[in-house]
């Protein structure tokens, strides 16, 4: 078991981030008789976990529904981050996908110049009733 300064000194997080990382349930501590917590030496793995998923620009929530999956709240072993892994990379994949869409959206505004926020794809995207044209269509 290791204190939470010296979790803190290995994984480079502040301490507060670390308590912030507990309230979540991200992490567990166990406390000692004078209330100080106490961390598993596993928790760097997991706490660097973490930090790479969240590098990753997954969300807190994302992560702990991942970590939650694992057997015994226990830290991702190598089977478990193949699994995770083709997860993260599917991921990815659709928000690539998206941003090369909008990019690419993005181009074609600079272009066209019209800066209607009725008819532009980027403002409105998916607007299907804007060919019926302007105005309230639905009522």
């Amino acid at each position: 078991m290791l204190p939470i300064g010296q979790i803190a000194k290995r994984t480079g997080l502040a301490v507060s981030a670390l308590r912030f990382y507990e309230n979540e349930g991200l992490i567990k501590a166990v406390r000692t008789e004078a209330g100080q917590r106490q961390f598993k030496r596993a928790d760097i793995r997991r706490v660097s976990f973490i930090k790479i998923a969240q590098g990753f620009g997954f969300t807190l929530p994302e992560i702990k529904q991942r970590l939650q999956s694992l057997p015994d709240a226990r830290t991702p072993n190598a089977r478990d981050w193949r699994v995770i892994s083709e997860e993260f990379r599917t991921a990815l994949d659709a928000r690539i996908a998206v941003l090369t869409r909008m990019r690419d959206d993005l181009d074609g505004c600079i272009g066209c110049g019209c800066l209607s926020l009725e008819k532009c794809r980027l403002y409105n995207a998916g607007d299907a009733v804007a060919s019926k044209g302007t105005g309230a269509q639905l009522l």
